[in-house]
């Protein structure tokens, strides 16, 4: 089904800042992805480095992995408690777990999608991913006052 802004928006009860289109189409996107200081990358571009969880329930406990409910699930939340990035899935098409071995601490977890889903923002807006299976990362940039890497700031 294709989404609008304003259909992901009723869905999730996320509202979205007034600049932005809510009429426009959501773009598709089957590779790397940004927004703000969010980044989703392919699962196959980070391997081995990068090795969620195993789907299946260990030692009796269940399985890490859940299913995103339609109103989304909360990915990232700005620094100052502000605006959050939410996953957004139809029932039963995509699962996600925050368990996530990452070699360089970047991943705040993984999904795992069989038809599109879609990342939102108040303020960025809303983009889609492919099916697929995908790694989600805190981004970084280079401080040259530091002489180092943070994260982003959204």
């Amino acid at each position: 089904m294709e989404q609008t802004l304003a259909s992901l928006s009723r869905q999730t009860g996320v509202a979205v800042l007034d600049h932005l289109e809510r009429s426009m189409r959501i773009p598709v996107v089957d590779g790397l992805q940004a927004q703000g200081d969010l980044i989703v990358i392919p699962l196959d571009a980070v391997a081995p480095a990068v090795r969620p969880a195993p789907d299946e329930p260990r030692f009796g406990a269940p399985s890490p992995w859940r299913d995103v409910p339609p109103e989304g699930v909360e990915l990232l939340r700005a620094e100052a408690g502000g605006n959050t990035h939410t996953l957004v899935a139809e029932p039963g098409i995509c699962r996600w777990t925050a368990n996530v071995a990452d070699d360089t601490g970047l991943a705040i977890g993984a999904f795992t999608a069989s038809e599109v889903v879609y990342l939102l923002h108040p303020e960025h807006g809303a983009s889609g991913c492919a099916p697929g299976t995908y790694v989600v990362r805190r981004q970084r940039e280079h401080d040259r006052r530091r002489g180092g890497a943070r994260f982003v700031a959204d």
